[in-house]
């Protein structure tokens, strides 16, 4: 049971023994983290290099990798991943580690690898991390944790453990993310990482947040290309939650136009030049935006 300020005791389905008399204050910062890890989205259609393009947009914004990471001063990037073709989804990964590296061989790169739920199986998965871990074992060590590699369906799915892929990275649930009876699920399946997102609502993402901060499990913030007004809220989740690791925030990659108004009010938010975002002004009311 969580409790709020002004009203009486609330139910939210935690479970009482574990949350009994405390508040969700304890879960959430007053004073934002000043700087949130910025991820960047390359999906499984993105160029990579030059010769990857066929006729450029030319419309001002990168069109390759390396040309994305000079312009924001990128060091995370979120690989999105087949989880149907091992051979593509390792050479994938191979390719863009290299191109990290050598357009900022300083860089401490950090990556998330998404499969979409598409691995068909938690085998597919132990695969392809090993195999990773051969070819390149410092793009291996690289990978910060994994997105939902398989079936959201956890009850259908009982089978697909991630015990020991979790021992070898975090196993982040995104999709199953319904509910707390999915993450107490996903717990007892060896997920050891959860995802927060605005777009399921603010309320069950604090209240998810404190229940991953209570289990000790790896958090993120995801977005379903947020722009304006919908990614200022992604980003004040981001830095008011204790221990996050970072934020997509693809809108500015895909429909960058939605963004330009905000870049005046916001700056640290809408331009990115070192690869985070300037979260440090998010000190109104509630999550900061006021």
């Amino acid at each position: 049971m969580l409790r709020t300020r002004s009203h009486e005791p609330r139910s939210f389905g935690l479970p009482q023994p574990d949350f009994r008399g405390e508040h969700l204050s304890r879960y959430i910062l007053q004073t934002p983290a000043p700087r949130i890890n910025l991820y960047h989205s390359v999906g499984g259609a993105d160029a990579l290099l030059a010769a990857d393009i066929q006729k450029r947009i030319n419309d001002g914004f990168p069109e390759t990798l390396p040309e994305w990471i000079r312009y924001n001063g990128l060091h995370h990037i979120k690989i999105k991943l087949q989880g149907d073709e091992l051979k593509w989804d390792i050479e994938r990964v191979i390719h863009i580690d290299r191109i990290a590296n050598d357009t900022r061989p300083q860089v401490d790169w950090r990556y998330c690898v998404d499969f979409n739920e598409r691995c068909p199986n938690v085998a597919y998965l132990l695969e392809f991390l090993r195999k990773v871990k051969e070819a390149t074992p410092k793009g291996f060590e690289r990978i910060q944790y994994i997105e939902q590699p398989t079936a959201r369906d956890l009850q259908a799915g009982r089978k697909n453990v991630m015990h020991e892929a979790a021992k070898l990275r975090p196993v982040v649930i995104d999709e199953s993310l319904t509910g707390l009876d999915m993450l107490l699920i996903a717990r007892e399946m060896g997920y050891t990482g959860v995802a927060l997102k605005a777009c399921k609502g603010q309320s069950q993402a604090m209240l998810m947040a404190a229940a991953g901060q209570k289990y000790k499990m790896f958090l993120c913030v995801q977005d379903l290309t947020c722009p304006g007004a919908a990614l200022l809220h992604s980003a004040g989740i981001a830095c008011h939650v204790p221990g996050v690791s970072g934020i997509e925030a693809n809108a500015r990659q895909y429909l960058p136009a939605a963004n330009k108004p905000w870049e005046k009010k916001f700056p640290g938010i809408f331009i990115i030049k070192d690869g985070t975002m300037d979260t440090s002004h998010l000190t109104g009311p509630g999550l900061g935006i006021g």
